[in-house]
């Protein structure tokens, strides 16, 4: 892909609320001017890092919550003045900010809905997700103009739905992520044209119905629809019959037992083609609550994988971009259900992450050769470093030359985290760049 395809903010993400400018790369004007042709790309911003993450690295959208009201109270989120703040930073890059108020409240949480829209409002966010009919209907009456988005909690499945909610307000449905491409199809021939419809494309999912599993709020008490499910689908589980108290069979063969409700991790970036031919206006990342690195990367190569759906030679992914969804923290990747029931939906064999790849420092700036970091895990000098750039360009690889501290010594290793240092660079790296490497075994 041609470097500045898309337009970016210049900003070094990672650094708490940087200041950003409102300067564009090269692109921009061509981006705005074919932006209807392409889905946007929504990307999660838990916390103020990932937002400067996601922008960065080339989302349309962003989605966000504050501090109540939403289903990711593990995430940072922001308070009020945070939120002014990111939606100032998203607007100055041209990226809308979508507001989540998605969980289902109890009678006693409703007195503070109000305020919580009125100040989202008043921050200039772009849309309301919601799920409840109730927090709906509120939000219309409170701020109408703000767009409503029906949020994928409420469960939208056939297009009588989606065409009842449009009546009530609603500018887009996030479609359940149990539709397979068909019904997804089927929604979009039978409802209005400017009713948006959103599909998640990439990360967790629920092993029941999409975050209204009670499985955390029965074990232990933590409500999955107050965003503190303790994901206890990712635990090993064996059974044990009633009159042998002590005896754990495990559910299938093997001596290691079963991660019977584990779900693996969506990934449909080489379907992108399938789901805007059939009417999808907006691809959606999963991952609040996940790392300013995840964020920059996922968003990075969803960004740059939709900029191929108008080529025309056709949609074909690279597989550098294929592999850019392998180097960030995941579970086994499967396509859900978007060709129908999958065959293989579940990690059986383990509950946790695969992390292969580890981020070493992010760039600050380039002059003159010198590559100026900030060092996020200890780096030797002399060792080859991945860059990964900003603006959809394939990862290169470069050395930790002539590596100094920040008063310009020589030393032999970066040990401490986010400490300054300097490496020899010929490639002039922008702002941002993430310098990564795999993992040891």
């Amino acid at each position: 892909m041609q470097a500045g395809r898309y337009f970016r903010p210049a900003i070094s993400y990672a650094e708490g609320t940087q200041k950003v400018t409102d300067r564009y790369e090269q692109g921009g004007s061509a981006l705005k001017q074919g932006f209807d042709r392409r889905p946007e790309v929504l990307a999660p911003a838990g916390d103020m890092e990932k937002l400067q993450a996601a922008l960065l690295y080339g989302a349309d959208a962003v989605y966000l919550g504050g501090r109540g009201f939403t289903m990711r109270s593990g995430a940072g989120n922001f308070d009020p003045q945070e939120l002014k703040q990111a939606v100032e930073l998203a607007h100055k890059a041209g990226v809308r900010v979508y507001f989540t108020c998605n969980t289902l409240p109890a009678n006693q949480e409703l007195a503070a809905l109000p305020e919580q829209l009125e100040a989202a409002a008043a921050a200039g966010v772009d849309a309301f997700i919601a799920a409840d009919l109730g927090v709906m209907m509120e939000a219309r009456r409170v701020a109408p103009q703000v767009d409503l988005h029906v949020s994928t909690q409420a469960g939208v499945t056939n297009w009588l739905t989606a065409r009842e909610l449009y009546q009530l307000g609603a500018r887009r449905v996030i479609l359940a992520r149990e539709l397979d491409l068909d019904a997804i199809r089927c929604i979009r021939e039978n409802t209005p044209p400017d009713l948006e419809l959103e599909v998640f494309v990439h990360g967790a999912m629920c092993m029941s119905f999409s975050g209204r599993c009670l499985l955390s709020n029965y074990l232990l008490g933590r409500d999955a629809n107050r965003g503190e499910c303790a994901q206890p689908c990712r635990w090993k589980y064996a059974l044990m019959e009633e009159k042998r108290p002590g005896e754990y069979f495990p559910v299938f063969e093997g001596e290691e037992g079963s991660y019977i409700l584990n779900a693996r991790d969506l990934c449909l970036i080489r379907h992108l083609d399938k789901l805007a031919a059939a009417g999808v206006s907006s691809f959606k990342i999963e991952g609040r609550s996940k790392s300013a690195y995840y964020a920059a990367v996922i968003t990075n190569a969803y960004r740059a994988a939709s900029e191929l759906l108008n080529c025309p030679e056709g949609y074909v992914l690279p597989d550098w971009l294929e592999e850019e969804t392998r180097k960030v923290s995941h579970r086994e990747y499967c396509e859900g259900f978007l060709f129908g029931r999958p065959a293989q939906g579940q990690c059986l064999r383990s509950g946790g992450y695969l992390r292969a790849w580890e981020v070493a420092a992010v760039v600050t700036d380039w002059q003159d050769g010198l590559l100026h970091c900030s060092q996020r895990n200890r780096i030797q000098a002399g060792e080859r470093l991945e860059a990964l750039q900003p603006g959809g360009i394939p990862p290169v690889w470069v050395t930790a030359e002539d590596l100094r501290n920040g008063d310009g010594d020589p030393i032999p290793a970066a040990p401490h985290p986010t400490m300054d240092f300097t490496i020899r660079c010929p490639i002039p790296l922008a702002a941002g760049t993430l310098l990564r490497r795999p993992k040891e075994e």
